[in-house]
């Protein structure tokens, strides 16, 4: 198909000295900059998936400082568009000239624009101003199918597409500008961006969003040799989600970002395209709206707990396996030292057997340690596994015949144990080890203030155990621990923490299995 006429497309074109978007016009003063100024002239939704609302959080989301000049005001939702409002173009030209009159513009974003009479006063500012950066998303038709731009103004809006730098439409646009059918295939709408980068002058980003199949590519493409080629395709594949309200809007609006900062449309694609993958696919946490939600823009974001937060998290996941431990009556019975002393000789023979994996795995977490602190104090806990508590249990076992066969709870809890070190994370396995210390220092203190409460017999058959877990070194150790797994959990990604979560859970719930091991094995 050939090239169509420009006069099919647009209104005679402006002689090339008047538009600013040669080198010799606006790139000669453009200044890259890290946090570029961003305006938004657009639309306003009140659900906040679209519109000045998806452009602020796009511009944030890029690295740049958002500013809005509202042309038109919506009724609508994730469901569709019910009315909208179009306030007085001139109230949208004091919005321009207010903000103009006192702030460099890095880069300009335009889109709904409602009326003739709007397009008439974005062109005239543009054209006094001339920003460094334009892109142009022509909204006429939003997903829904909704019409956003009057019939009447479709010429209006043609006219302004020679000041743009980069125009954005939707496959249903893109016809509408070309007055031609819907593309149906990626080659023909490609076709249809050359036809209106050579009618406009403007770099045409070609979106396959709309078309079917599970590709979903995009195309930087320019007529007029501004790109290192024609077409500059960027690959990428369909997010499986019905949440993508106001992609168009935070596409146009993030591409208005990177190329403030970039200074180049292949580098500023590249860097955006990924976002707004991640941001479909993670729209779906959102759960905003019955319909056809909104992108989650800030998804690369980590949201970092505060101080102590993670820790607390933790501590919460214990309580039902900390209530079961109190509960049992091997501890109950420990406690006032009526436990029968076979059902302790296997918890001290299976402890025994249990220590000398753990310390292993406390190796490995001083291995993995991201600070030398860190490091030195799981290695040292490694080396006291080994010397100190298992000193306990070989002094009262060495006098004892006990069966020291490793019994299936203990062989579980190590496995565990020794998979959260094979994982190479050193969070999830900081979460791993963290019970055999909180725990039992929970444990420990509380029998032996319930030891101390009655009269700390010197004939309790359990006085050493119940001193070493209640032992201030002992207790200082378990802060450390619990310390370095906040630490650890501020540190980590969300899915990391969840997996933290997961590893320290099944601690917890092996910590009280093994102390009710005696008595299923007796």
């Amino acid at each position: 198909m050939s090239p169509l006429a420009s006069t099919s497309v647009l209104p005679p074109a402006t002689p090339a000295a008047a538009l600013p978007k040669t080198p010799a016009t606006r790139a000669e003063v453009r200044v890259l900059r890290d946090v570029p100024r961003v305006l938004s002239i657009a639309g306003s939704d009140p659900s906040g998936g679209a519109g000045v609302q998806a452009d602020l959080k796009s511009i944030a989301a890029l690295g740049g400082y958002g500013m809005a000049a509202i042309t038109a005001l919506t009724v609508q939702n994730t469901q569709g568009v019910q009315a909208v409002h179009v306030p007085p173009a001139s109230f949208l030209g004091q919005q321009l000239a207010a903000i103009s009159d006192d702030i460099t513009i890095d880069a300009v974003k335009i889109g709904m624009l409602g009326d003739a009479a709007v397009i008439g006063v974005v062109r005239d500012w543009l054209e006094k101003v001339r920003p460094a950066v334009v892109v142009l998303d022509p909204v006429m038709v939003a997903t829904s199918g909704d019409r956003l731009l009057q019939e009447s103004a479709e010429a209006a809006l043609r006219e302004l597409l020679p000041l743009a730098d980069l125009i954005t439409p939707n496959l249903a646009e893109l016809a509408i500008l070309v007055a031609e059918p819907q593309a149906r295939e990626w080659h023909d709408a490609l076709g249809q961006g050359q036809r209106l980068s050579a009618a406009t002058g403007a770099t045409v980003l070609v979106k396959g969003g709309h078309l079917d199949g599970g590709a979903c590519p995009d195309a930087l493409v320019n007529a007029g040799g501004l790109l290192a080629q024609e077409v500059v395709e960027v690959s990428g594949d369909r997010i499986p989600t019905r949440n993508s309200h106001g992609t168009g809007c935070s596409l146009s609006s993030a591409m208005a970002t990177a190329q403030a900062r970039l200074g180049d449309w292949e580098a500023a694609l590249r860097q955006v395209k990924p976002w707004l993958v991640g941001a479909l696919r993670a729209a779906d946490q959102l759960k905003v709206g019955a319909g056809n939600g909104p992108i989650n823009h800030f998804h690369h974001m980590q949201q970092i707990p505060a101080a102590g937060e993670f820790a607390e998290t933790l501590r919460r996941a214990s309580a039902p396996d900390l209530a079961a431990i109190y509960g049992l009556d091997f501890i109950r019975d420990l406690a006032a030292g009526t436990l029968a002393e076979e059902q302790f000789a296997y918890y001290l023979a299976q402890d025994a057997i249990y220590l000398n994996g753990y310390s292993r795995v406390l190796a490995r977490a001083s291995a993995l340690a991201p600070t030398e602190a860190a490091q030195l104090f799981w290695a040292k806990s490694a080396r006291q596994c080994l010397e100190v508590e298992s000193e306990l249990h070989r002094t009262w076992l060495s006098t004892r015949t006990v069966d020291s066969v490793l019994g299936p709870v203990t062989k579980s809890y190590v496995d565990h144990l020794v998979a959260a070190s094979a994982s190479g994370s050193y969070a999830v396995l900081v979460a791993a080890v963290l019970p055999c210390f909180w725990l039992y220092a929970e444990v420990g203190q509380t029998l032996h203030a319930e030891f101390l409460a009655a009269g700390a017999s010197p004939a309790h058959p359990y006085a050493d155990w119940l001193r070493a877990y209640a032992d201030e070194d002992f207790a200082q150790a378990t802060r450390d621990a619990i310390a370095l797994a906040d630490d650890a959990g501020r540190s980590a990604s969300a899915d990391e923490r969840a997996a933290m979560l997961v590893a320290f859970r099944q601690s917890c719930r092996f910590e009280a299995e093994f102390f009710d091991a005696p008595r299923i094995h007796s």
